[in-house]
């Protein structure tokens, strides 16, 4: 979900540079690196901001996973020592 909600932000937000870029140069040209750059940085600095909570639902979900494969390890760990 998180990640979904960050491509979306950022394909958002390309799409509002470009467009505001076209209206004030007045021209159909829009240099696409320059446009990616300054989406990536706003759209970075809205998810860090706004997206606080999924990114800690993200966090969490991982963590669960990691510990408990690890646990899973040290058990197979363990018992490959009693053998």
């Amino acid at each position: 979900m998180y990640t979904c909600l960050r491509v979306g932000m950022f394909l958002g937000t390309f799409a509002i540079v470009v467009g505001i870029w076209a209206l004030v140069s007045g021209r159909n040209e829009v240099p696409v690196i320059w446009a990616v750059v300054i989406a990536l940085v706003i759209s970075g600095a809205a998810s860090y901001k706004f997206l606080n909570a999924q990114r800690e639902a993200l966090a969490n979900n991982v963590q669960s996973r990691a510990a408990r494969a690890s646990a899973k390890f040290e058990d197979m760990k363990a018992r490959e020592d009693t053998d």
